[in-house]
């Protein structure tokens, strides 16, 4: 049906785009009319949203008449200044429209411009709503699905708003994105006034060190704000505490020692800031248009952390253990919906696990990882000693690992599901001590939870009277317990290496799978370029 549906409204266009050509001349201004109309028909041919558009107007101009005027320079202004949202500003060719404007000798021209201003207008709104880039297309773990607006549903919107107020709503318009916008105009001062000087020196600085490497660092330091002038040689109080302020925002342990990690952080550019500012901004307008939730849960992968929010305040959080860097491990990002817990829950093993890291111990050794169980196709535990491992593959493999609940099981007591095709949830661990560690990406792509309980009761809150109570109880019984919530929660597993924090200051992390890097690459190959520098 919608084929035959589209069939019959290209043969409507078709029909139409006919009748203006049949149509004869009655008079000059007739004829200019319809010379008009026919390049409009004809350039918008080929996009059948743009053809609609014009056609359920009887092609009357939207950017090229008198009364046009407000419209069009307020698209001309939005292009010339789309750098300022961190976009490819040369790729919408507002200068070489107006020079058009300005050559114009026919109505056929008009007619064609008309269509280009269209066309410019729509790729524009394309990118400042909904990004530059195509993000799977970029790194395959980034699998959000971009909420793309309706080209034609855009055009009516301009075409009955005032154009400036509808221009303004098309990025996001969320207060972490003008922040993030915000940082973007500062940090190319910054570059402008020189950065932030020379790097720090040394690979570790202490309470106690004194001399040139203490310089350096003070120097850098004052620099990026983080210490008041001072003129001490000395690792003194101050110094240790600006640079435990420094390891808060870049998600480094706040011991107030300046070591390798921490040194490597402080010596890292404005300009690679700044290229984390504007990856963030096109990651934000990839979310644009998605309902976060009054309550949701924020899984940031490079910040290791989960975090409960409600009506825009973090109400829970708790540190993460992510995927581990290695192509089929790294931790995807998408948005979905949390529908239950599974209280002491059985692992599963996915066939992945099974056949590259069991498989090759079971062909040494039939009786290795006998903590886990062997079935076959029909559920029946297989008796290993009866089975030659080494006759298998891992593409011909005929059975099935799992591990029952108990205190040792891979997913702990209790596992968070948002159901999708990835195979991603939250989840405990027995595996308690990587949650020490300042880099925390060891899993093999679900997010181990460092308060895997809490989070059980805030989510249970909601619709228990004791929470702790009723979970515990489903704990007691051993057996595998699944708990629907009644409100189920949207969960986003997103990637913000610059991300601001509740004060509005930008917090910057590592980017631990390279993702940000491949993605400015990919702006910069889009055309973007970094923000003029401000007089």
């Amino acid at each position: 049906m919608a084929l035959r549906a589209q069939t019959l409204d290209n043969l409507r266009h078709v029909a139409s785009v006919a009748a203006i050509l049949l149509i004869g001349l009655t008079g000059a201004a007739q004829g200019e009319g319809l010379a008009f109309q026919q390049a409009v028909a004809e350039s918008a041919a080929s996009d059948p949203a743009v053809a609609a558009f014009y056609r359920e107007r009887d092609y009357a101009p939207l950017w090229t008449s008198g009364k046009d005027a407000a419209r069009r320079e307020a698209l001309f202004r939005a292009l010339a200044s789309a750098g300022d949202h961190g976009l490819p500003a040369g790729q919408y060719g507002d200068a070489e429209l107006r020079e058009r404007f300005a050559a114009l000798s026919s109505e056929r021209q008009r007619g064609r411009l008309e269509v280009a201003v269209t066309e410019a207008f729509l790729h524009y709104a394309k990118d400042v709503q909904t990004g530059v880039l195509v993000p799977a297309s970029v790194d395959p773990g980034i699998v959000r699905e971009v909420p793309y607006r309706d080209p034609l549903a855009t055009l009516r919107g301009l075409a009955a708003a005032e154009p400036r107020a509808y221009l303004r709503s098309l990025p996001p318009q969320s207060r972490e994105y003008e922040q993030l916008r915000r940082a973007m105009f500062s940090l190319t001062d910054t570059i402008a006034a020189g950065g932030w000087g020379a790097p720090a020196d040394g690979t570790k600085l202490e309470p106690g060190d004194s001399g040139a490497a203490v310089i350096s660092l003070r120097d850098r330091l004052i620099r990026m704000g983080y210490l008041h002038r001072t003129s001490t040689q000395d690792y003194d109080g101050a110094i240790q505490k600006a640079v435990q302020r420094f390891q808060i925002e870049h998600g480094l342990a706040p011991d107030g020692v300046a070591g390798p990690g921490t040194l490597t952080e402080i010596n890292v550019s404005p300009e690679t800031r700044l290229h984390s500012v504007l990856v963030a901004m096109e990651r934000m307008r990839w979310m644009n248009g998605i309902s976060l939730g009054k309550r949701h849960i924020w899984v940031n992968l490079p910040d290791f952390t989960a975090k409960v929010v409600d009506d825009g305040k973090v109400t829970f959080e708790t540190v993460t253990v992510v995927g581990m860097n290695q192509h089929d491990r790294r931790s995807p990002e998408f948005s979905d919906q949390m529908e239950h817990m599974v209280v002491n829950p059985t692992w599963n093993v996915p066939r992945s696990i099974t056949v590259k890291e069991y498989l090759p111990m079971l062909q040494k050794n039939p009786n290795s990882v006998g903590h886990l169980k062997i079935t076959d196709r029909r559920g029946q535990v297989v008796d290993r000693t009866q089975v030659d491992f080494t006759q298998f593959t891992a593409r011909n493999f005929p059975f099935a690992m799992s591990q029952p609940p108990s205190n040792s099981n891979a997913l702990g007591l209790v596992k968070f599901m948002f159901p999708n095709k990835w195979n991603i949830y939250l989840h405990d661990t027995p595996s308690k001590s990587l949650f020490a560690k300042e880099v925390r990406a060891f899993s093999h792509g679900c997010i181990r939870l460092g308060k895997p309980f809490d989070l059980a009761y805030t989510l249970l809150a909601r619709q228990s009277d004791d929470p702790q109570a009723e979970f515990r109880r489903h704990l007691n019984t051993g057996r595998e317990v699944t708990v629907p919530l009644t409100q189920p929660v949207p969960v986003h597993l997103v990637y913000f290496t610059a991300w601001p924090s509740a004060r509005g200051e930008i917090e910057f992390r590592r980017d631990v799978y390279g993702r940000d890097g491949r993605i400015f690459d990919a702006l910069v190959a889009a055309g973007v370029v970094l923000p003029e520098l401000r007089g």
